[in-house]
């Protein structure tokens, strides 16, 4: 029992740190749709202070120091909130790992992926620090975005407890698309970061046609170079129209792909389900596709307002998360009692962890 109601506060905590990084992901891309990103032109304090408010005692000394950036309140204040979040998550993830590490005895503890989460919490501090050293280059902001949503997602799955059962034969074939439609996701989401960090959102302002094309001129060769060369201030974008209406076309295309396959998902983990909380997490994926796909095209339709833009990644993140379910209860713990096919006598199943 005791061990019971560990994890289940194990759990618990885990929900909250998943909470708090789907607040981080969508306040980071608040960030970004504010062109706040340099806010605060060092890291990890701002304009060396700890709040916005103290630079503005110091305001002349602040603008001597960093002449290329003159001091704007709002915008610092949106990247320090920002980090004043991210800074709360990592002390939430260290205090899991620590909780993992003294509940080790327990077998259903896990214990792997808490440790792996304080590596990728510190990986995400040396991103956020060359986003600001780096001038938001579109590569480093881009992996920041990707392991944000890395941490969402980890913290999500050991926040959810596995059923107990045995995957039947009809699911099996639902597990391998699963699968191939988590993959489609993840690129979608990195074309999103993508289109997003170079500024490539608006280069098709109208929607189903580009530009009022079928076929808008584009530049593939130049739209996923990674690196412009060193010192070179990526604020607003460097990539000329063709490179970005490339980014935004891949993006749209692969969007269409993405979520066909995971709508195709969810028809087949519905029919196939053995159970209704497989149902249910298929209904929630294709609730979760059909929303995302309705912001990214009213996104359009408006003229990408900040709240709708704040909104479509708010809608990926409820995307991964739904489907990060539907996963989970895909791939469910052992029975933890099963029969012998070859003489009836109980055996124990290990769990999966």
């Amino acid at each position: 029992m005791q061990h019971s109601n560990s994890l289940t506060w194990f759990r618990r905590a885990a929900r909250l740190g998943a909470l708090l990084a789907a607040i981080v992901v969508v306040v980071g891309a608040w960030v970004r749709l504010t062109d706040a990103g340099l806010g605060c032109p060092d890291w990890p304090g701002c304009y060396g202070q700890l709040h916005p408010a103290q630079v503005l005692e110091r305001l002349a000394d602040a603008n001597a120091a960093f002449p290329s950036r003159p001091f704007e309140y709002q915008k610092a204040l949106h990247e320090m909130v920002h980090r004043y979040i991210a800074s709360a998550l990592g002390l939430l993830i260290i205090g899991l790992a620590g909780f993992a590490w003294w509940n080790r005895r327990n077998p259903a503890q896990p214990k792997l992926l808490p440790v792996a989460l304080v590596g990728l919490v510190c990986v995400q501090g040396a991103l956020g620090a060359f986003t600001v050293t780096l001038l938001l280059k579109p590569l480093i902001v881009t992996l920041h975005l990707l392991g944000g949503l890395s941490t969402l997602g980890l913290l999500w799955w050991l926040s959810l407890e596995p059923s107990r059962r045995d995957v039947k034969a009809a699911e099996r074939p639902v597990r391998r698309l699963a699968l191939i439609a988590f993959a489609a996701l993840v690129l979608q989401l990195m074309l999103g970061g993508w289109t997003s960090t170079n500024y490539a959102a608006v280069a098709c302002p109208d929607f189903p046609a580009c530009q009022g094309q079928l076929l808008p001129q584009t530049d593939f060769a130049h739209a996923f170079v990674l690196s412009h060369g060193p010192g070179v201030d990526y604020a607003g974008g460097v990539l000329e129209q063709p490179a970005r209406t490339a980014i935004h076309l891949s993006h749209r295309i692969w969007a269409l792909v993405a979520g066909s396959l995971l709508l195709l998902l969810s028809i087949a983990a519905f029919r196939r389900a053995q159970n209704g909380a497989v149902r249910l997490a298929a209904v929630a994926v294709a609730a979760a596709v059909a929303l995302q796909w309705l912001l990214g095209m009213n996104l359009i339709w408006q003229g990408f307002p900040l709240w709708l833009g704040t909104l479509h990644n708010a809608g990926a993140v409820l995307l991964l998360l739904a489907t990060l379910t539907l996963l989970r209860q895909l791939w469910p713990a052992a029975s933890a009692i099963r029969f012998s096919s070859a003489d009836g006598r109980r055996q124990s199943a290990r769990p999966l962890r």
